[in-house]
């Protein structure tokens, strides 16, 4: 289940940096006859598409379950994918304009799943690590979207031979989206047999009558902490859309003809993000200090974002990849941070909904940021376009030191484990006065976690 989901993760957001990869390297502008500004919103669409419709797929996912969710974003992954291969004529630009909006369609199913896979498959000491792996698919989908188009498609200006190029590019996305279709039909699970946790057992015995997907919401509105989360969610993500979006822009400003290198240096950046994440996720399970290591990753964030802004034209390659890691690690790595720290701020409201929320923060300051960067990048230069994300992430990193680590989540955990402590020493106290044995050895042999 977890494979499954990371690689729907993976497939789902391939496409987002895709086209924009190859919109200074493939002349995508000129094959289709259309302004690099159209093929920035190839990508911003995935962001259009996911504020409408969060509030009916979160409500779906509560309804029809995890199974279901996956089913319809691999449906829909694929279909947008063999669509696209209609589109490899140059007067054809609507078809890739389809094809692309039913992949962001499908990405709205798809982009909340690491929470609630973590915490319905996987018990309080895994789900932090657990929701940081199923992030990777994200991270991996947006890294072969930098990584593939360079290598596939070759710079060249003859229309016949980059629509073959093109054509190969998305046959393999539309085969691997199909092969993906076909494992979530044959291995996607709803749940276990067995709840993970305590906090996850009182969610799954509370009467379906009681529950309202409408309260739910309004309660996580009215939580304090909740929403400064969300917006400084929403501030860290959308300046590594705005700068996953506009990276090739920036370095090939900088170092003309290094169009191969700009894929790679954001690759280095999802990659590092990736390490950054899973470290994060152990750390977690590990720590369970949510708060803090929120804080020190926000701060290291803004670190780096500066660090890379004043070393990106200093015309060494090797101190843009540095510099470009650094930042990949903590930004990138923040993500699944995000995702725990609402659904312990939140629980026991759906972490579907938290989720999507963050995300929905993640899209509107990702669409803001990306025209923001942009025009400051057309009007002025990179460097003022990068100060322009700092100075929103120093925001977000002083928002973060607000809010109050009301782990709520973790207390149900806690509260279980004590009360299982009391009910054995209860049960074993009669006896073991009785017979004279001392009553911590019958403890050592009952104290197994029931979950």
């Amino acid at each position: 289940v977890m494979s499954a989901g990371r690689e729907l993760n993976h497939t789902s957001l391939q496409p987002h940096p895709g086209f924009k990869a190859c919109a200074d390297f493939c002349r995508a502008p000129r094959f289709y006859g259309v302004s690099t500004f159209a093929i920035d919103w190839l990508s911003m669409s995935y962001m259009i598409t996911y504020i409408p419709l969060l509030f009916p797929v979160a409500w779906l996912l509560d309804k029809r379950g995890l199974r279901f969710i996956a089913l319809a974003g691999s449906a829909l992954n694929a279909l947008g994918a063999w669509v696209k291969l209609g589109s490899l004529k140059p007067h054809l630009f609507p078809i890739t304009v389809l094809g692309q909006v039913i992949c962001s369609l499908a990405q709205v199913f798809i982009l909340g799943m690491p929470s609630r896979i973590a915490s319905v498959w996987f018990g309080s000491r895994e789900v932090s690590t657990a929701c940081s792996i199923a992030v990777f698919g994200n991270q991996l989908g947006i890294a072969v979207g930098f990584l593939v188009p360079p290598v596939l498609i070759p710079n060249v200006d003859d229309v016949e031979k980059l629509a073959y190029h093109i054509s190969i590019m998305f046959f393999m996305t539309a085969g691997v989206a199909t092969a993906l279709f076909i494992l979530v039909v044959i291995v996607f699970k709803e749940k276990p047999p067995h709840p993970p946790s305590r906090a996850q057992a009182l969610i799954q015995s509370r009467p379906t009558e009681e529950y309202s997907y409408m309260q739910s919401i309004l309660r996580l509105l009215h939580n304090g902490n909740f929403l400064l989360l969300m917006v400084t969610y929403g501030l860290n993500t959308g300046c590594f859309y705005a700068l996953s979006t506009l990276l090739n822009r920036m370095v090939i400003h900088h170092y003309p003809g290094k169009e191969v290198n700009a894929g790679r240096i954001g690759l280095t950046i999802i990659l590092s993000g990736m390490v950054g994440a899973l470290i994060s996720g152990i750390w977690l399970d590990r720590s369970k200090t949510y708060k803090q290591t929120t804080l020190v990753v926000y701060t290291m964030t803004l670190v780096g974002m500066i660090t890379y802004t004043f070393t990106l034209s200093l015309g060494h390659l090797w101190v843009v990849f540095l510099t470009a890691g650094m930042l990949g690690f903590f930004m990138t790595g923040y993500l699944p941070l995000g995702f725990e720290f609402a659904a312990e701020l939140t629980y026991p409201e759906s972490e579907g909904i938290s989720s999507g929320l963050l995300n929905v923060s993640a899209q509107i300051f990702g669409i803001a940021f990306t025209i923001g960067q942009g025009q400051i990048i057309d009007h002025f230069e990179t460097k003022a376009g990068n100060l322009f994300l700092c100075s929103f992430l120093f925001l977000g990193t002083i928002m973060t030191a607000f809010i109050k680590a009301d782990l709520r989540r973790q207390q149900a955990n806690l509260d279980n484990e004590q009360t299982v402590s009391k009910s054995l020493l209860h049960l074993c106290c009669a006896p073991a006065i009785s017979s004279g044995q001392h009553t911590t050895s019958l403890l050592s042999r009952n104290e197994a976690d029931p979950f």
